[in-house]
């Protein structure tokens, strides 16, 4: 069986023996485009799909650098080949973190600031930012969604990147998470918070992390005030709600956010009905606040 079709399990197997690591007792964390394990000597590996092993390169350098800034962080595991390469497959290695559970709104803004204060070094190579990629690829894909859906969606993506262009936007640029929301933030009792998942972090606006946090309390309600202020706080002061470039990141979000659950919609029903729902929010059909159910 050669690596390209190799599953998962054997993947591992043979990367943890290039490693020089013991993949007995794996157990399966997640299983998606990224499969994600557990080992009983407490390391989390991460198997890429084909064709990323300078994401995962990236991934790594970005975690050394930010744990060497003095930033918590989850840790790439030192003294193995990062990633190890398994055909075209690449496998990190991470250290297990304790038991835990997801920040708080008050955690995750002081860990964004925190993050957004450090200046990236030079040898650090990190992608520009573009929230609408991939997404006109999805919609060109997504053939088992109805024909009207998507030429709404196509024009919808068309008409924000114009917007994108012509932003004016008011933070500095510099290191951004790309992902940020609670649950990206670890907290184990007594220990800081400690920032997880480098997979999208790049360059552009800082705007941007406070993004899914502002929008869960202006269009989908999901915070308090309470929690929403909390993040303010201890970001700094800046409530990103009240800039002219909000409504415009808020529906690009948002659409980022249908399109990912319109690419499981060709295998799920429940999916495909979540798809229809959401479309019918950003079309105006259903007055926010919504309720979108999580995928």
């Amino acid at each position: 069986m050669t690596p390209s079709v190799a599953t998962t399990d054997d993947i591992l197997a043979i990367a943890a023996r290039l490693a020089g690591l013991d993949a007995a007792g794996a157990a399966v964390i997640r299983d998606g485009s990224n499969v994600m394990y557990r080992l009983p000597a407490s390391v989390v590996v991460w198997i890429g799909p084909e064709e990323t092993q300078a994401g995962a390169v990236r991934q790594v350098e970005v975690a050394r650098w930010l744990a060497a800034s003095g930033l918590p962080v989850v840790r790439a595991l030192d003294g193995v080949a990062q990633p190890t390469m398994v055909g075209s497959r690449p496998v990190t290695w991470w250290e297990l973190l304790p038991e835990h559970r997801a920040a708080t709104t008050g955690e995750l803004g002081a860990v964004l600031g925190a993050l957004h204060a450090l200046a990236p070094p030079e040898w650090l190579e990190l992608p520009r930012f573009d929230p609408l990629a991939g997404i006109e690829e999805r919609i060109v894909a997504a053939t088992h969604l109805a024909e009207e859906d998507r030429a709404w969606l196509a024009e919808r993506a068309d008409q924000l990147r114009g917007h994108l262009r012509r932003l004016p936007l008011d933070a500095a640029e510099g290191v951004i998470h790309g992902d940020a929301w609670q649950g990206n933030v670890a907290v184990a009792q007594g220990a800081p918070p400690v920032l997880l998942d480098f997979e999208h972090v790049c360059r552009g606006p800082w705007e941007w992390d406070l993004i899914p946090v502002a929008v869960d309390r202006v269009d989908f309600a999901r915070l308090s005030a309470g929690d929403y202020r909390d993040f303010v706080a201890a970001y700094g002061g800046y409530d990103v709600t009240a800039r002219p470039a909000f409504r415009v990141l808020a529906d690009i979000q948002e659409l980022r956010w249908v399109c990912f659950v319109l690419g499981k919609a060709a295998a799920s029903d429940s999916a495909a009905h979540e798809t229809r729902h959401r479309i019918a929010c950003l079309r105006g059909d259903i007055a926010r606040p919504w309720t979108w159910n999580a995928f």
